[in-house]
């Protein structure tokens, strides 16, 4: 049997385990002439960031990065306030300053 190049069974893998997600585990001990001198204990998680947070993992990250997208979007209503507020000024003293010029008695 030929190994085979096949798109969509690659789709599919990829599908279930964004979906539904896979842990890794892989202990490693290293040792030299048979005596074990360091140990490594690996765990990895892989799966979308949907399932990621339906399991409680990122759990943190997910609140901190919807905390942060409510902060920005409050600066940018501050700002657009902010702005409105000074072009509204901007154009009173336009408009005062339009006033006193043809107020002003003509001296030529």
């Amino acid at each position: 049997m030929r190994p085979r190049k096949d798109d969509e069974a690659l789709v599919d893998v990829l599908d279930v385990l964004l979906r539904d997600g896979a842990i890794l585990r892989a202990d490693v001990i290293v040792s030299v002439a048979e005596i074990p001198l360091v140990g490594i204990k690996l765990t990895a998680a892989i799966a979308g960031m949907e399932t990621m947070n339906e399991y409680g993992l990122f759990e943190e990250w997910d609140v901190e990065r919807r905390r942060s997208a409510v902060t920005r979007r409050q600066h940018q209503r501050d700002r657009r306030r902010d702005d409105d507020r000074t072009k509204r000024d901007h154009e009173q003293v336009a408009l005062e300053q339009s006033r006193e010029t043809r107020d002003e008695p003509d001296s030529s």
